[in-house]
């Protein structure tokens, strides 16, 4: 069984957390809401706690990876996926190893692009935010909702969640997996 860990941190873009979450979940594969923090209760950036399933300082460096992670966005929980040494450390491994490392709205421009694991890539953030990017970096930047290059993928902001909940499931579960998922969920 496939395994997703999501990450909350304080600010945290609510919708772009639990959408690729219940679909990821509708869809078979485990996932664990993650607190950057030191508590389990994250508080969202529209005033919405949820209880994540485990603290970050839970996973250890000799842990097997999962087979995603997943970056919300939201302000200021993007910045404090960023300030995350720990999340940084466990996102590069992830893509060391080719494994899917997925962030949306402010989080590829804002954390994946601070960790270094944008660098040659085709990638796609809130409009106006790739600016957040350190100078120099050599990011192409997408005007679009959903960008997939290789095991990266990004998405634009709230409204894209579920296309970006079903890529990722499309990513893990095989090309089409998400068909009877979004059948079951009339998405159009």
């Amino acid at each position: 069984m496939k395994t997703v860990y999501i990450f909350l941190a304080e600010g945290f873009e609510e919708i772009e957390a639990v959408t690729p979450g219940d679909i990821l979940r509708r869809a078979g594969v485990t996932v664990k809401f993650v607190s950057c923090g030191k508590q389990t209760a994250v508080c969202g950036a529209h005033n919405v706690t949820y209880l994540a399933d485990e603290l970050i300082s839970s996973i250890k460096a000799d842990d097997p990876l999962p087979d995603a992670v997943v970056l919300p966005g939201g302000m200021p929980g993007a910045t404090n996926l960023a300030a995350c040494k720990p999340l940084e450390d466990l996102v590069k491994r992830m893509n060391d190893d080719g494994r899917i490392v997925a962030a949306i709205c402010a989080a590829p421009a804002v954390a994946l692009s601070h960790f270094g694991v944008l660098e040659g890539k085709c990638a796609t953030c809130y409009p106006g935010m790739h600016d957040r990017a350190p100078e120099g970096s050599q990011i192409s930047w997408q005007n679009a909702r959903l960008v997939v290059d290789g095991n990266i993928i990004t998405s634009a902001g709230p409204g894209t969640a579920g296309e970006f909940g079903f890529a990722i499931t499309d990513a893990l579960l095989g090309p089409g997996a998400s068909a009877k998922v979004k059948s079951g969920m009339l998405y159009q």
